[in-house]
């Protein structure tokens, strides 16, 4: 698909994401599998503007935690919002009213671009 997308010249304006839902446990469990493990996960980000090559991060020789500043879930939702052009800070009204933040919080992820 990135191949297709460079071809075509649509790379630097598509942004490709390719994230799981959280993290696997750094050991094997007793039934010979792995939890969940939200401490670390890894996700990819393509095209769109990112830095092509960039590695943002590390984790202890185990990959039980980050050994450098962690990033969260706000910090890269707030940098894939920018990346797309929407403003992270817009608040949308629920039919009753109710505000509701895009990202509440976190920071740009300025090694990405």
């Amino acid at each position: 698909m990135l191949t297709d997308l460079y071809d075509r010249g649509l790379l630097d304006e598509t942004l490709v994401v390719m994230w799981g839902e959280m993290g696997r446990t750094p050991r094997i469990n007793g039934n010979a599998g792995r939890d969940h493990w939200a401490q670390c996960q890894s996700v990819i980000l393509a095209g769109g503007g990112i830095k092509p090559g960039t590695v943002v991060g590390a984790t202890d020789k185990t990959a039980s935690y980050p050994s450098t500043t962690p990033y969260g879930i706000h910090d890269l939702l707030r940098t894939i919002l920018s990346q797309m052009g929407i403003d992270a800070d817009r608040q949308y009204l629920t039919p009753l009213g109710r505000p509701v933040p895009l990202v509440k919080g976190g920071t740009f992820i300025d090694e990405l671009v």
